[in-house]
């Protein structure tokens, strides 16, 4: 039964908070330490529904986790030797599982998998994994053609040159993942930037991973060797809740610790900025060079008076889970707030254009949604009431910050939704009211 949470308005918030570990690069770390032929210690790994789904499907497929008070021990199995699966892998919730685990389940000649999850994945496409993989050689049969519960059977692959038609880095990751078993060199052409944490993990493995003119290359590998030890850094998607309250509430004043400032992350926050947000911190610029390791650092944040911006397409890959956020800004600036190219909303958790805007507008909000994104016209705040997650985590939490910076508060219905992503989100965000 999901819970119900009320947020009332406050009056300033302060102090610190290290948010909880990155959920991507913790999918990542099980992930590429299930196929690992050594050990691998991960410590900060995220304590979440999400990622507990993810080292559950390694462990199914063959993989050790020892888990100890303060980090993981993965014994992987080897490129090529995943376990065959006793039954259904389930995703739960997961969708960079859904998306990233077919590519090295599509290498494992002569076994074949089934993936399945809940409601909301049920609803996921998967087509535009199958067709990269299929044109590797792999077979994939989907509900539908396009949807979960969906079987990957095992083949030899061969590298390919091929370009993402969206820009998405669970698919660039996936199609990656399958070019260390393909023969030959594999290719990943993107229309524009998008994360980058598996072409990191991977060339700290001392694999050649090379980036140029927006192409990705990776060659076939014997074997897969990580560092002896990954420390996964503060989510940068999780401290954009606590800090677009940080912009929001008057008079508020926060430090975020150990964010991970990758270049492909900080997109948000470039945004907040724009609009008049005050947020100091040290950030990679835009474009740095591919290193192996992410880079980390502490966000200063300060209250202040918000405008409208517009956000292009070019955008949107570097901040599509924190687009929500950019609409409860746009309710708070004054003038208007468009973001423009941002269809892949439509097939995250929830439509994320639909609830947003549904969202918003039933806590006192003018938002229109479009056929590939939304336009806020600025009313200078919000009124409050009740706000549906629809099992979407960043939905529950974005109704948390509405209500902290509203006039009235708001309800969350479904707030137990955050713990996909952020156990303890409310309890941090209480932490932070002056006593």
């Amino acid at each position: 039964m999901s819970s119900t949470v009320r947020f009332d308005p406050v009056r300033r918030l302060k102090g610190s908070l290290t948010p909880p570990a990155d959920k991507s690069i913790s999918h990542r770390s099980a992930l590429l330490g299930a196929m690992a032929s050594e050990p691998v210690r991960v410590r900060n790994y995220l304590d979440a529904a999400d990622t507990n789904s993810t080292l559950a499907a390694m462990a199914q497929l063959g993989a050790l986790v020892d888990r100890h008070a303060d980090h993981l021990v993965i014994r992987g199995t080897g490129l090529r030797e995943a376990a065959p699966a006793l039954g259904t892998i389930d995703v739960g919730n997961a969708g960079t599982l859904m998306r990233l685990l077919p590519g090295w389940l599509a290498a494992q000649e002569g076994r074949s998998y089934t993936l399945d999850g809940d409601a909301s994945i049920r609803g996921r496409p998967v087509d535009r994994i199958a067709i990269p993989l299929r044109l590797m050689g792999a077979r994939l049969e989907a509900r539908d053609e396009r949807f979960p519960p969906f079987a990957v059977h095992g083949t030899r692959l061969h590298g390919i040159d091929y370009t993402l038609p969206v820009a998405s880095a669970q698919v660039k990751s996936c199609v990656l993942l399958a070019a260390l078993m393909a023969d030959g060199e594999t290719i990943v052409r993107e229309p524009e930037p998008s994360r980058d944490h598996t072409e990191r993990m991977l060339l700290a493995a001392g694999i050649q991973v090379q980036r140029t003119d927006g192409a990705v290359r990776v060659v076939n590998q014997d074997e897969l060797v990580l560092d002896e030890e990954i420390i996964v850094p503060a989510d940068l998607s999780s401290a954009a809740f606590a800090i677009a309250a940080g912009i929001l509430v008057p008079k508020s004043r926060l430090v975020l610790r150990g964010v991970n400032t990758n270049w492909t992350r900080t997109g948000f926050l470039k945004i907040a900025q724009r609009m008049g947000a005050i947020i100091v911190g040290d950030l990679e610029e835009h474009g740095a060079p591919l290193t192996a390791g992410e880079p980390t650092g502490d966000l200063d944040v300060t209250a202040g008076p918000l405008h409208g911006t517009t956000v292009e397409s070019w955008e949107v890959p570097l901040a599509i889970d924190e687009l929500p956020l950019v609409a409860l800004l746009g309710c708070f600036a004054e003038g208007e707030t468009i973001v423009r190219g941002a269809a892949e909303l439509k097939v995250k958790e929830s439509d994320r254009i639909q609830t947003v805007v549904d969202g918003l507008n039933g806590l006192g909000g003018q938002l229109e949604a479009t056929d590939d994104g939304f336009v806020v016209t600025g009313t200078g705040g919000l009124r409050g009431g009740t706000i549906h997650s629809h099992g979407d985590h960043r939905l529950a939490m974005l109704g948390a910050v509405a209500g902290l910076a509203s006039r009235e508060g708001v309800e969350v219905v479904g707030m137990d939704a955050a713990d996909v992503s952020y156990p303890g989100f409310a309890a941090d965000m209480a932490g932070l009211l002056p006593s």
